[in-house]
């Protein structure tokens, strides 16, 4: 009985140490592909993408519901950034010319500007850290997208490869202590980010958010006034706190509890 329990945990010792270098080499090619694709993100001076969201809610009755919008980006380095987003409870449109962020809501004819002096990396900051307002895909606007998405990974992971809207794409699996979530990043000379799934581990039913980038255009010419904002004359003056809450999901909907 003795000799069986230990030939038992011998191999089972033995398929371990054989997995491992296995594992090991799929979380080097990961962290090798984010950073290839943050490389390239960086690099490319302007862009212009599509994209789509959903998220979902748990309500208190545990019931998961899926909330869409969709948009587009214009950025151009290192200080502008044009951005909308129209789903079924908002219309927002946000500008940025290096100088000043405005932030419409179309929806209920409402500016707020800002002064904000800086780059758009210290625009997507203060507005996360500020104001509470999060920017779809704000993570790969950044300069340094590679610092920021792998602050916290606990595990990285290559699952391998997977196909988003007809495109070939490396898949990736990364753990934090609040969140699993995977990235499909474009296979080729442009490591194009094509799909971000974002699960939380620390409310019940782990509700997803989601962000597939459609068309992506990197070096685009773009006219002088691309950043310029008029606002309606009818539009009424409002803080950006008042605007803070233009999301997907609509007023009254009430998420469900962590665990």
């Amino acid at each position: 009985m003795k000799l069986m329990k230990l030939l038992s945990f011998l191999w089972l010792a033995g398929l371990l140490m054989a997995a491992l270098p296995a594992t090991q080499s799929r979380a080097q090619d990961a962290d090798k592909i984010v950073r290839a694709m943050s490389d390239y993100l960086a690099s490319v001076k302007t862009i212009s993408l599509t994209y789509d969201t959903d998220i979902e809610v748990i309500t208190p009755a545990i019931q998961k519901l899926q909330f869409a919008s969709s948009g587009q980006v214009l950025l151009s380095r290192p200080n502008k950034l044009r951005a909308t987003r129209v789903g079924g409870y908002a219309n927002v449109e946000l500008v940025f010319d290096g100088n000043t962020l405005s932030m419409f809501g179309k929806n209920i004819d409402a500016l707020a500007q800002v002064p904000a002096e800086g780059s758009v990396d210290q625009l997507v900051h203060r507005l996360r850290d500020e104001f509470s307002i999060a920017l779809p895909g704000a993570s790969f606007l950044l300069s340094a997208s590679y610092d920021e998405l792998m602050t916290g990974v606990l595990d990285v992971q290559h699952i391998g490869r997977g196909v988003i809207d007809g495109v070939e794409c490396e898949h990736l699996a990364f753990r934090n202590e609040d969140t699993d979530w995977q990235l499909w990043v474009e296979v080729g000379a442009k490591p194009i980010p094509r799909k971000y799934v974002i699960t939380s581990k620390d409310v019940a039913a782990a509700p997803q958010y989601t962000l597939r980038i459609k068309e992506f255009h990197a070096d685009v010419e773009h006219g002088a006034d691309a950043f310029a904002f008029k606002a309606p004359a009818s539009a009424k003056k409002v803080e950006i706190t008042a605007l803070s809450s233009l999301d997907e999901v609509p007023y009254g909907i009430v998420s469900g509890e962590k665990k």
